[in-house]
């Protein structure tokens, strides 16, 4: 007998069932931080990663997809202990339970790091981060100290950086560890002694580059809260410019190498020479702006006095009443041109009017009139001899005689011109007229 699906149940397909629990699994759990060990590691040509994330107790499949694998930096290795950030999910086509991870690091240095966020978190929330309680570092500090390890390079960095920019700021060094487990205790000493004996403007806390475990010491929850209470101004130049510790951010000043932690607390000399010949060079120069307007009152104190003297007021009449004259003088030339000017003009005008001169142009007038009518004259006859040729060669060309001079002969009847054959008969008298003369003769 087969059993009767309830009225009110639906029938779930598989897929349906492995999406739900996918779903429940991503929304319900979400994205985890697991630790846990490398095993069957495996690295396709797609690039994706595929592994066993286990325990003593258990394990779970997990991937990690080449566009979240390319920035790890490093392959897991089988064996290896590793902290991942993975979401937990359901792969429908298998139905199997998995991991897709989109972070993993080693489990040791993630340690540090859970660590390092935690304690910077805590001390930000307390506010030691705050920028209020930050002392302005001194523009020309009288004296340096200089806490780092006496063997490494950055002692030497900072000293020749000190060197070359301030040479006359002295440098109290106080040599101490900067790496190990005691390191961040020693570095605390080392500010008191400062804070005791030294008689600093400023306090140097450096050391060169290195891992997260090698600046551990700079990590320290009690190094920074002295740090905070130290009444001198502390500089950190920690690592590589992107190293940062705890002790950065709550010094005074954080400096990305040890070598610009240097340069950040002393003046450049040069500059300081620079900046004082400048001065003296404003200041000779208000001299001597001074001095020009002091020398410029005077002369005209003394142009004032001179003004006033009885000789330069007798010279200044003399001066006026020459110019007095001058110009009177200039007037009267001016108005005898303008008569000169004014007298001649009339001769002009009366020259102009004179009967003589009228007569001369009337002369003229004839005399040009004639000259103009004997030249018509002579070529009006020019051009009537000259037609009279022309009409003298075209008569010549037309007359019978010059016909008759080339061989021509003219026949007339009866005195009357023949001109065509059907005027004559035979028997008829007919004169034929020649250039040399006439004969008689009769037509057959």
């Amino acid at each position: 007998m087969q059993p009767t699906q309830p009225a009110n149940e639906a029938i779930w397909t598989v897929s349906a069932l492995n999406f739900e629990v996918k779903t429940m699994l991503s929304q319900g759990i979400g994205t985890l931080w697991i630790e846990g060990e490398i095993s069957n590691f495996a690295c396709p040509a797609s690039g994706h990663w595929y592994f066993t994330l286990k325990d003593d107790k258990a394990q779970c499949r997990a991937a990690m997809f080449r566009g979240r694998n390319s920035r790890i930096g490093f392959q897991p290795q089988n064996g290896q202990k590793v902290l991942v950030r993975a979401q937990v999910t359901l792969y429908e086509a298998r139905g199997e339970f998995q991991l897709v991870v989109d972070h993993l690091e080693d489990s040791g240095v993630g340690e540090l790091m859970r660590r390092y966020e935690q304690l910077k978190a805590d001390l930000a929330k307390e506010g030691l981060f705050d920028n209020a309680l930050k002392q302005p570092l001194p523009q020309h500090p009288k004296k340096i100290a200089l806490i780092t390890s006496a063997s490494g390079a950055a002692v030497r960095d900072v000293l020749s950086v000190i060197a070359r920019r301030a040479p006359h700021i002295p440098v109290v060094v106080f040599p101490t560890p900067v790496q190990g487990e005691t390191a961040a205790t020693q570095i605390r000493q080392a500010l008191a002694r400062v804070d005791d004996y030294a008689a600093c403007d400023v306090v140097l806390l450096v050391r060169g580059g290195g891992s997260l475990e090698d600046l551990w010491c700079f990590n320290d929850e009690a190094l920074a809260r002295d740090i905070v209470a130290f009444p001198i101004p502390v500089v950190t130049g920690v690592g590589h410019e992107v190293d940062f510790t705890i002790a950065d951010f709550v010094a005074d000043l954080r400096a990305p190498t040890p070598s610009v932690a240097a340069e950040s607390v002393t003046p450049d000399i040069n500059e300081l020479m620079q900046g004082i010949d400048d001065r003296v060079g404003r200041l000779l120069g208000q001299l001597e702006m001074r001095l020009s307007k002091s020398r410029e009152r005077l002369r005209y104190l003394q142009k004032a006095l001179d003004q006033q003297h009885p000789t330069r007021q007798f010279e200044q009449l003399k001066l006026r009443l020459s110019h007095a004259y001058g110009s009177l003088l200039e007037r009267q030339r001016a108005r005898l041109a303008e008569g000169r000017h004014r007298l001649s003009l009339s001769q002009s005008s009366l020259a102009q009017s004179s009967p003589q001169l009228t007569i001369l142009r009337y002369q003229e007038r004839l005399t040009r009139l004639l000259e103009n009518h004997q030249a018509a004259m002579r070529q009006k006859l020019l051009l009537a001899g000259h037609q009279l040729s022309l009409h003298s060669r075209s008569l010549d060309t037309l007359s019978p005689l010059k016909t008759l001079a080339r061989g021509f002969a003219t026949i007339s009847k009866d005195d009357k011109l023949v001109t065509s054959v059907k005027q004559l008969s035979s028997g008829d008298e007919i004169d034929i007229a020649l250039t040399d003369g006439k004969q008689k003769a009769q037509v057959s």
